[in-house]
């Protein structure tokens, strides 16, 4: 019998985590509150699992059969009998506690509780839970179905166990693990990257220099695939600005604090690809 995975949250991220997983054989359940939202999280599958038909990299049979083990719900009861359960919701400690609470109460006592925060301890959010040991960070990163990458975060108390189970999931769907042996706000990659966009963002705020010459600096200079402010807005300028406050409350660490600028850009909506504009103009 194929393992059942639910996934909490149609977006981007929730979308990409069922679509690779289907894809590599797992039965998904993928909720959300809405049913606009599932509507466009299975939509933007769809177009993904054509574009990799188009360039020859999957069957189209397998394409459907894939799409055919992924179901949709807004009832999060239908995350009762899952193996594993990943939230990927918005990066809010109030709303992710409210949702493991929640999943507590429905999942059965051997499932793991994973959440794809990028900054917010999982001590945190496993609190909410009456078996803080069954729950992990498994931070994939986007657009997942083309990212490697898999960061598996221990709280204070997940086991071994748990850690393993997320740990055979992820290399199931096709992803490389790193393990955070430590649960630091920020984790490894989202500390990093924060780090180097603050910096960047004050660089260019400043006038020292242009947003292409900075991430030129950094891709010639040290070899990095993609500038900061180009991964900014990549990833998001609203969605770095609040995994650097995130990292900048927790750590008091004020190479986290982020630039006026960045405030003011996401103020304006200029969030980066997905407006249109951000420190590119897309």
């Amino acid at each position: 019998m194929a393992k059942k995975l639910a996934v909490i949250g149609a977006g981007l991220m929730g979308s990409g985590i069922a679509q690779v997983s289907a894809q590599a054989g797992w039965e998904v359940v993928l909720r959300d509150v809405t049913d606009g939202a599932l509507a466009r999280g299975r939509s933007g599958i769809e177009k993904s699992y054509e574009k990799f038909v188009g360039k020859g990299k999957l069957a189209a049979e397998d394409a459907e059969r894939a799409l055919g083990r992924i179901t949709t719900t807004t009832d999060l009861d239908a995350a009762a009998d899952a193996d594993i359960v990943v939230e990927a919701v918005f990066e809010r400690i109030d709303v992710k506690r409210e949702i493991f609470q929640s999943l507590d109460k429905l999942v059965k006592d051997e499932a793991v509780l994973a959440s794809n925060t990028s900054a917010i301890p999982i001590t945190k959010i496993a609190a909410a839970t009456g078996r803080p040991e069954r729950v992990v960070g498994t931070h994939f990163f986007s657009p997942v179905p083309m990212m490697q990458l898999c960061e598996l975060v221990r709280g204070y108390k997940t086991s071994d166990e748990t850690l393993a189970t997320a740990r055979a999931f992820a290399e199931s769907v096709g992803k490389t693990c790193i393990v955070v042996n430590r649960d630091v706000a920020g984790f490894v990659t989202t500390r990093l990257i924060s780090a180097l966009v603050v910096e960047a963002a004050k660089l260019y705020e400043s006038g020292v220099a242009s947003a292409e010459d900075i991430d030129t600096a950094c891709k010639l200079g040290f070899g990095h695939a993609m500038g900061p402010l180009a991964t900014a807005d990549l990833t998001g300028v609203d969605i770095l600005l609040h995994a650097t406050d995130n990292i900048y409350t927790e750590s008091q660490d004020e190479k986290f604090a982020p630039p006026e600028i960045m405030r003011r850009m996401v103020d304006a909506g200029d969030i980066g690809r997905k407006s249109g504009q951000g420190f590119y103009e897309h």
